[in-house]
């Protein structure tokens, strides 16, 4: 793809803020209000206080006509239904609106509507138009209501342009090619019929089929020469001449150069993401609440069946295996936060592609907004895994299994924002984290002692790696060392001596907070995984923008 854009006559790449960019799908958050959503998503784009874009956000509210929707839910939360479809796509539209942009592209903004909600987004939008924005948008079909608000059309085939300029010049160069409209047909299933190569393989398969006029065809010779022929004209027709000499006219005569209207400062932007988190997460069922009843009931079958074991030697091979299963376990079982993970990657591309956010202040927004909930997790864990095994009653030592845990599960969220990142589909990221979980359960040191693992491979990485492994040290270094476990009357062995066949340890006192700084730093290089790749991901997105701009000679 190539081309050239023109901003008022100067060739340049139009600058933040001066358009705006509206998907074919895009991902709203369905458990704020329109108001709620659209006052963010100011926030996030505009620089200036909180309180001034109260106001840009009315605007959009009332552009768009969502008055009666501004305090509903967008998408469904608890038992409130969510908006229809035509709603939510004009919530989509009224985010772009709150930067005020000289020029709007849609893609399909009548996509999944029905006829009634098609024509009142149109009007919307004809209504928009009068505020000086322009709207550039792109339709497969539309009904004779609709077609009738437009001022102008592009008519595409197959990349070549059949037709550009007024609408009702249209009907005219139809007619100077050979292909009226029908009396009693809409001019644009006419124009979509002649143009459309799908409608050969229709009429291949129904040959035998004729209507009241002896042929089931209204264009009575193949599409293909149909499009050849009214490329043609338009070539030779003094529309494409206009157009022409209008594009020429305007690129000489350069106009006053747009400038950005500024961004919001990236700790603004963090704050906004951080703040908005929260109030999803409270308020989605689905987000942490589901995963700390899960990991309660959880963590009850596993303190029960290994209840009452006692504090004698004979207890430590079994009290390992319990700190494996919880930690294996309860990371496994992480991965049903996979789904919401991936609509907040969903979201962070919507955001990102018209620069709303960054990979920066998602991260960081995702990740403050996370511990709590996380914290609130580990906490509730620990405390009824700790007491229905019977480790040791002291309160430091019980801070360190919370704390280990806590950073357990922030290396194990950091790894599951890899890998949705990487694949940005829910049933590979699952199939991806549930093989990767086992592997790294196989290299843990507990099926077998670390020290005896084959060399490659197994010891090196994947035992390095493998957060399990770091986790269930640290517990069993917090448990075991300083104890001494008595045999017989006079004869007794550490703790470090009885685990020793058991498990790899360090007879180090400060072992165990050299395993929670390895869990901590995991947390770190995760995200900085996360970032790279999302960072990658935003620079693929950017092009494609800057090539679908590149395709248009705008000017503003």
């Amino acid at each position: 793809m190539y081309g050239e854009i023109f901003v008022n006559g100067a060739r340049m790449h139009m600058p933040y803020g001066s358009y705006g960019f509206v998907d074919l799908e895009t991902t709203l958050i369905g458990s704020l209000t329109v108001r709620e959503y659209l006052y963010y998503s100011a926030v996030l784009q505009l620089p200036g206080f909180f309180s001034q874009k109260k106001s840009v956000v009315e605007e959009a509210i009332h552009a768009m006509s969502l008055g009666d929707f501004a305090n509903k839910l967008i998408g469904g939360h608890c038992f409130m239904k969510g908006l229809p479809s035509g709603e939510r796509r004009r919530v989509a539209i009224a985010r772009e609106l709150v930067m005020r942009p000289h020029i709007l592209f849609i893609d399909e903004p009548l996509y999944h509507l029905d006829s009634v909600s098609a024509l009142l987004m149109m009007v919307t939008l004809k209504k928009l138009t009068s505020t000086g924005c322009t709207l550039i948008f792109t339709l497969n079909q539309s009904s004779t209501e609709v077609f009738g608000l437009f001022d102008r059309i592009c008519l595409l085939s197959n990349g070549n342009t059949l037709f550009f300029g007024e609408t009702l010049a249209c009907l005219q160069h139809f007619s100077n090619a050979g292909f009226p409209c029908p009396i009693m047909q809409s001019p644009s299933d006419h124009f979509l019929r002649a143009i459309n190569t799908d409608f050969d393989r229709i009429i291949a398969m129904c040959k035998n089929w004729q209507d009241d006029n002896g042929d089931f065809s209204a264009v009575n010779m193949d599409t293909a020469v149909a499009i050849c022929t009214l490329e043609a004209t338009y070539k030779s027709s003094a529309d494409a001449a206009a157009v022409e000499t209008m594009i020429l006219r305007l690129t000489e005569k350069e106009g006053p150069l747009l400038k950005s209207k500024g961004k919001a400062s990236n700790a603004t932007r963090i704050a906004v993401l951080t703040w908005r988190s929260l109030l999803i997460m409270s308020r989605e069922f689905k987000y942490y609440w589901l995963r700390l009843i899960l990991y309660m009931l959880l963590t009850l079958c596993i303190g029960t069946i290994f209840s009452g074991l006692g504090h004698s030697l004979s207890s430590v091979v079994t009290r390992v295996a319990a700190i494996f299963v919880f930690v294996s376990f309860t990371s496994l079982l992480s991965i049903a936060g996979v789904p919401v993970l991936m609509k907040e990657i969903k979201i962070y591309a919507s955001e990102e592609s018209n620069q709303h956010s960054g990979a920066l202040a998602f991260l960081f927004g995702q990740l403050l907004s996370s511990i709590p909930f996380l914290f609130l997790i580990s906490i509730s864990s620990s405390l009824v895994f700790y007491f229905l095994i019977g480790l040791r009653d002291e309160f430091s030592l019980l801070m360190y299994f919370v704390l280990n845990f806590f950073m357990c599960l922030l290396v194990n969220e950091g790894l599951m924002l890899a890998v949705v990142s990487l694949w940005k589909n829910i049933f590979q990221s699952v199939l991806t984290l549930v093989t990767i979980h086992v592997v790294l359960m196989l290299a843990a040191g507990y099926f077998r002692i670390r020290s005896k693992l084959p060399g490659p491979v197994w010891t090196h990485p994947l035992s390095d790696i493998a957060f399990h492994t770091y986790s269930i040290q640290g517990l069993l270094e917090n448990e075991y060392l300083g104890v001494n476990f008595a045999i017989g009357q006079v004869r007794s062995i550490s703790g470090f001596q009885a685990l020793h066949s058991a498990y790899d340890i360090s007879p180090r006192s400060n072992a165990k907070w050299e395993n929670v700084l390895v869990l901590f730093l995991m947390a770190v290089g995760y995200r900085i995984l996360v970032f790279v790749l999302l960072h990658f991901y935003a620079r693929k997105n950017v092009s494609l923008h800057r090539l679908f701009r590149g395709k248009h000679n705008s000017t503003a």
